[in-house]
């Protein structure tokens, strides 16, 4: 080692070490070397056994080792026919302690660190570090810190390590004090400020943030105020200067816009230009702006989108619409055009799905609206998406549009699915209904049988209200045309006392059923089921004269059965985004029952019902509006003069009017009890707010709601025939054990004999 410092010393005071006679290299030595290995020295080193060594060879070799960095010092020496390489090496990062931050968090700060080569464990650049301190200078009064200190420091460690500190004072963040905007003449200046997101702190404010400032923000309120002018037709508006001034004491920040407002233009003329491929017409009606509108930037920018994205719909992805716009000064009027240039026509190359570990390929690729070799349309690709997320198998869908490289005409299109991780297998639990009471269930359920995409289920469910056996099974491509098919088995009984409904008897019944989907378009789908049940009702001494009359009316009171082959035609439009928690889109169904009499101990009689439930985005998708409603009517036929008992309407509860005890609201018997009717009339609408818990959560959502309906018996004048209204709050959260969902409600128009319940919550039942 003194050898190896003396000839570093000596290289300060002579010749360099590699200004030698040249030489033929027989061997290389390495010193010098803690950590680094010597192969990795020979790999850098542009000098192998056999070379002649001279000063322009000697020079590369020394260059070439201190480009890798690992090395602070480098020496060539000769021994010999021995090139012998004498080096220092940089130390390594032992670790790295970060303190005094908040506004920056520690992990951001580390990662961002990693990115320009400083980390645990790699070699150690006293340059590198120095211009990182003046980065995180740069950085905080970015943010505002016009207080904030950083210093930097390596302490040595052992084995020719250094433990690197940044040690942070951040200060206050300094506080705007006043925003003047100069220039403004056709709106005042409160109404402008009050669209920025940077203010002074309103008096009285606790959680007010506006007046922090920081450069970045203040950039996107210049902006804000700039389309905010364009908005409105002043072209040329332009902002002069912006002055920030800080105190002395760099907390307080003063703030001055200077602006030329101009003169407001209007639109004198709209064309289209280029190649349009779609008719001139049709790509008119996209345009939102008319002869004679003040002039809007943000209208004529989604004018253009509305245009390259209907082009894109028939295959020209990559479409090019530019707004030109042409100004009159002296009329102060603005001509557009829209030119085209639509660009060549791309096809699908391949459709790629990745991500479903369990479901089967053919499973995910027969819900495609996209096909591969034709044109890409971004309709369908996106319709594609939407029929993924509608299965109800997925947490997550991804999709990309890849450009095949060297074929500007072709692109992979890349479906990414994230399984959800309830899949079902066996389950039981216990869970509480408004309506059921405690429920006791053990099922074997698969929504996505052994990855087909068909649902099977085997379950035994008891309730207060409910014993209930069953099994089914839902192949939802029964045919290759989408054509599903299911069937079931059940058996039920029923002790409506638990349920709030008419005392004094209790239900048996089974059935079987087969039934059949047909998708008529893209959106609308014909179902059909047939149904063979038979019921039996258990009268008891108390039990109520209007189930007593029904029985000796349709049948024998001793047996008191029924008989009926059930006919269930249904049509349903369906354009929502995903089937759990959907956040657009429409689904409205309207269907008839139809029981046919099948003996002497038969029923007869028809349903009818039509039901709808809206999604609306608003605000950019942060909020959305639910609304939606039913409409229900049944009666007897031929020898049934009424509805039965168990077949009729009920209201109340978290699945109807929220707020009012469930199956409460009606008509009621002579011992106050619920005897349901033969008609209901829902209606229902939320607003559906942003998840405090997760952002666009797919598992959890808050709504507050207006729910409004009733029960009514058309033959009689039992009950009050007035809508009953309750709004409230709800929480819905789909757990790994099932559907989830409180509310707080507070009913609005109550009166006297209405059983109200303020909070409701149901387990283990579906929403």
């Amino acid at each position: 080692m003194s050898r190896f410092l003396s000839l570093f010393l000596g290289a300060a005071f002579t010749l360099p070490a590699w200004a030698f006679e040249p030489f033929l290299v027989e061997d290389i030595r390495v010193e010098g070397l803690q950590r680094i290995a010597a192969g990795t020295v020979f790999n850098y080193l542009p000098v192998k056994r056999g070379d002649r060594i001279d000063d322009r060879l000697s020079s590369q070799a020394v260059r070439a080792l201190f480009k890798t960095g690992f090395f602070k010092d480098v020496v060539l020496e000769r021994e010999g026919s021995t090139l012998v390489v004498f080096v220092a090496e940089r130390p390594a990062i032992a670790s790295i302690e970060v303190t005094g931050n908040s506004a920056i968090q520690t992990e951001q700060l580390l990662e961002s660190l990693k990115q320009v080569g400083l980390s645990e464990g790699l070699v150690f650049d006293r340059s590198l570090l120095d211009r990182i301190e003046q980065e995180l200078k740069r950085q905080y009064l970015l943010l505002g810190y016009y207080a904030a200190r950083v210093q930097t420091s390596a302490d040595p460690r052992e084995r020719n390590r250094v433990a690197v500190k940044i040690e942070i004072a951040e200060g206050e963040i300094a506080t705007i004090r006043s925003i003047n905007i100069v220039g403004s003449r056709a709106f005042s200046e409160k109404e402008l400020l009050e669209r920025l997101e940077s203010g002074v702190r309103p008096a009285f404010s606790l959680f007010y943030s506006g007046d922090q400032y920081s450069r970045p923000k203040l950039a996107g309120d210049l902006e804000t105020l700039r389309s905010f002018y364009l908005d409105r037709g002043y072209i040329n508006f332009n902002i002069d200067s912006t002055q920030v001034a800080i105190s002395p004491d760099k907390r307080d920040i003063y703030i001055t816009v200077n602006t030329v407002e101009g003169e407001q233009y209007r639109v004198s003329d709209i064309k289209v230009a280029g190649d349009t491929i779609i008719p001139e017409p049709e790509l008119r009606k996209l345009i939102s702006l008319e002869k004679g509108d003040i002039f809007s930037r943000r209208r004529l920018t989604e004018s253009a989108t509305r245009i390259s994205d209907r082009l894109g719909e028939v295959g020209y992805a990559f479409a090019n619409v530019n707004p030109i716009p042409e100004m009159n000064e002296e009329t102060r009027e603005v001509s557009l055009t829209f030119f085209v240039d639509p660009g060549r026509r791309v096809y699908v190359r391949r459709v790629n799905i990745t991500g479903n570990l369990r479901t089967r390929d053919e499973v995910l690729r027969r819900e495609m609206r996209q096909m591969e070799g034709a044109p890409l349309e971004t309709a369908l690709v996106n319709r594609s998406k939407t029929r993924l997320n509608r299965l109800g198998f997925f947490d997550v869908v991804n999709v990309e549009t890849i450009p095949v490289p060297g074929h500007p005409d072709l692109v992979d299109v890349n479906f990414d699915v994230v399984e959800r991780q309830t899949f079902g297998s066996l389950n039981a639990g216990i869970g509480y209904g408004d309506t059921s009471g405690i429920l006791v269930n053990v099922s074997v359920t698969q929504e996505n049988f052994m990855g087909t995409g068909n649902r099977f289920t085997l379950a035994m469910n008891n309730s207060e209200v409910t014993d209930e056996y069953s099994f089914s099974f839902t192949n939802p491509y029964y045919t290759i045309d989408g054509v599903s098919r299911s069937f079931d088995v059940f058996y039920r009984t029923t002790d409506p006392e638990e349920a709030n409904i008419d005392t004094g008897y209790t239900t048996d019944a089974y059935g079987v059923g087969v039934g059949f989907g047909v998708p008529l378009s893209e959106y609308n789908t014909f179902r059909y089921r047939v149904s063979a049940e038979h019921t039996r009702i258990n009268t008891r001494s108390d039990t109520s004269q209007d189930i007593i009359d029904f029985c000796q009316s349709s049948a024998t009171l001793e047996a008191c059965e029924f008989d009926a082959l059930k006919t269930d035609l249904s049509w349903s439009f369906d354009s929502r985004d995903r089937a759990l928690f959907p956040t657009d889109g429409t689904i409205n169904t309207i269907g008839s029952e139809l029981a046919i009499p099948v003996g002497g101990d038969s029923v007869s009689f028809y349903k009818v019902y039509a039901r709808t439930k809206n999604y609306q985005p608003i605000f950019g998708g942060s909020l959305i509006v639910q609304y939606g409603g039913e409409l229900a009517y049944g009666d007897g036929y031929g020898d049934t003069s009424a509805l039965p008992p168990f077949e009729r309407y009920y209201a109340g509860g978290v699945r109807t009017v929220r707020g009012y005890r469930a199956n409460s609201l009606g008509p009621k018997d002579e011992f106050d009890d619920s005897l349901g009717g033969n008609a209901r009339a829902l209606v229902n609408t939320e607003l559906i707010l942003p998840n405090p818990f997760s952002e666009n959560s797919a598992s959890t959502r808050i709504s507050a709601f207006v729910d409004g309906g009733n029960v009514f018996n058309t033959d009689t004048d039992y009950g009050d025939q007035d809508m009953r209204f309750a709004a409230g709050l709800a929480l819905y959260w789909f757990t790994p054990v099932g559907p989830l969902s409180f509310s707080i409600a507070q009913p609005l128009n109550d009166k006297d004999g209405d059983e109200i319940e303020r909070f409701q919550f149901s387990l283990g039942a579906p929403f």
